[in-house]
C-alpha cells in the first residue's frame, strides 16, 4: 500500500550538502515508488552564531517535482507545537525524520510526540549519528528525548545501529548502506575535468572533498602528504570544500611541510555543477577521518568510479573492501602515507577502479525505500 509521507529535514532553500542532497534524492525515490511525499524543511535551521560556514542558503532554484514547505524553526518551541499540530491534523501514514545532531532533539522530538497523538502516524528516524562527533555533557539527555519519540529507525552504518541500541534496543531498527549520490551529473573525463578546473595534466591528483571540520582529519592528511617518500611522485592534493572550522592550523601545516606548491586549495562552497569535475580530476578520494559514522562523500566517489582511502573509524570501512576498491587504514598520518605510496608505486588505479564499478551496484535508492517499508511494517506488526 502506498503511503502519505511527510519527510521532515533539511532541503532547499538551504544549500546542497550531505543532508539536504540526501533528503531531496530520497523524496524523489519515494515518489517514484508511488508514495505521496511532502517535505517540511526549516525556516531557521541554525542560529547564525552556531553556523560555521559563510551562508546557509542556496542560490539555486528549487528542485523540480518536490512539494517543499518551509515550516520549522529549530529554536522556537511555539513553532514546534504549531508544526506538530499541523502534521497531526494532516495524518500522514509516515513521518520520516532526518536526525544527525542532539541540537535538533528538542525540536524533532516535540514535533514527533505531538504528531503521534493522532494514533495513526508512525514516526521513523533516519539516523546519521547517535553519538555526535563533537561531544557535550548534555548529549545523552537530548538523544534519549528524541529516540523515545520515534517508533522505529533506519541507520546507514552498523556503528550507529549499535549506538542506537543503548537508547532504544526494543524498537524496530535496520541498517542499510548509504545509497549512491547520483545527482551531480555524469562522469567527466579526466581531460575535461582538468580543463574545467584549470589544472595541469602533468600531475596526478588526490581529492579531499567536503566541508572541512576538525574530526575529518585534514591535518593527518597534510602530515601524511608531506612525507619525503611521496615527493618522487608527480602528485598534488586538491582540498575542495568550505572551512567549517578555523583554517589557520591547516594553512600553517601546509607552510611547515613545504606543501604550498603541492596543495590546491578550493575552499569556497563547491556548487553542485562542479562536483563531477573534482571527482573526474582525481585518482583517489581520501577520507582521513578521526571519527565517523558514514559519509556521503564515499557514495559520490562510488558513483564516479573512484578508489577510496579511508581510516578505520566508525562505519567508514564497512563498505570499502580493503585492497579491492581502495584502502582501510589505521588512523594516523603514517598509515595514510603508506597507502598513498602503495597506490602510486604499484599503479593500482585501474584495478581498484574496475572493482568500484562492480561494487557500487549494491547501493541503490530502491534498497533504502524498501528498508523504510520493512521498518514501517515491523512497527505495525509490533503494535497489533
Amino acid at each position: 500500500m502506498k503511503k502519505k509521507i511527510i519527510l521532515l529535514g533539511t532541503t532547499w532553500p538551504f544549500r546542497s550538502g550531505g543532508i539536504s542532497t540526501f533528503n531531496e534524492r530520497l523524496s524523489k525515490a519515494l515518489i517514484e515508488d508511488g508514495n505521496e511525499v511532502i517535505n517540511y524543511t526549516f525556516s531557521l535551521q541554525y542560529p547564525s552564531f552556531l553556523f560555521p560556514g559563510k551562508t546557509q542558503l542556496s542560490d539555486q532554484p528549487a528542485p523540480e517535482g518536490l512539494d517543499i514547505r518551509i515550516k520549522v524553526n529549530s529554536i522556537n518551541p511555539l513553532n514546534w507545537i504549531s508544526v506538530g499540530r499541523e502534521i497531526n491534523r494532516l495524518k500522514p501514514d509516515l513521518l520520516l525524520l532526518r536526525y544527525w545532531t542532539p541540537f535538533m532533539s528538542p525540536c524533532l522530538g516535540t514535533i514527533a510526540r505531538i504528531t503521534r497523538k493522532n494514533k495513526h502516524t508512525q514516526v521513523i528516524a533516519i539516523a546519521d549519528n547517535i553519538t555526535p562527533h563533537e561531544k557535550h555533557f548534555f548529549d545523552n539527555l537530548l538523544t534519549r528525548y528524541f529516540t523515545k519519540s520515534c517508533n522505529g529507525f533506519v541507520t546507514m552504518s552498523r556503528a550507529v545501529l549499535n549506538d542506537l541500541k543503548r537508547f532504544r534496543a526494543e524498537a524496530p531498527m535496520i541498517y542499510t548502506p548509504h545509497p549512491l549520490y547520483d545527482i551531480f551529473g555524469k562522469i567527466v573525463t579526466r581531460e575535461n575535468a582538468l580543463n574545467r578546473l584549470n589544472l595541469s595534466d602533468q600531475y596526478r591528483y588526490l581529492l579531499f572533498f567536503g566541508f572541512i571540520r576538525d574530526y575529518k582529519g585534514l591535518d593527518w592528511l597534510l602530515e601524511a602528504f608531506g612525507a619525503e617518500k611521496l615527493r618522487k611522485f608527480p602528485v598534488k592534493l586538491i582540498i575542495a570544500g568550505e572551512f567549517y572550522t578555523s583554517s589557520e592550523k591547516y594553512l600553517q601545516l601546509i607552510k611547515e611541510k613545504n606543501l604550498t606548491d603541492n596543495v590546491i586549495l578550493r575552499t569556497d562552497f563547491i556548487p553542485d555543477q562542479d562536483v563531477a569535475n573534482y571527482f573526474g580530476a582525481a585518482d583517489m578520494v581520501v577520507q582521513p577521518y578521526k571519527s565517523a559514522t558514514q559519509s556521503g562523500v564515499t557514495q559520490i566517489a562510488f558513483h564516479y568510479n573512484k578508489p577510496m582511502l579511508v581510516t578505520n573509524v566508525g562505519g567508514l570501512g564497512e563498505i570499502i573492501p580493503h585492497g579491492k576498491v581502495g584502502y582501510v587504514v589505521n588512523p594516523g598520518p603514517e598509515a595514510i602515507t603508506e597507502a598513498i605510496y602503495d597506490f602510486y608505486k604499484n599503479d593500482r588505479n585501474v584495478f581498484f577502479t574496475s572493482n568500484v564499478v562492480a561494487e557500487k551496484e549494491k547501493f541503490s535508492w530502491g534498497t533504502m525505500v524498501e528498508t523504510i517499508e520493512i521498518v514501517f511494517n515491523k512497527i505495525l506488526k509490533k503494535g497489533s
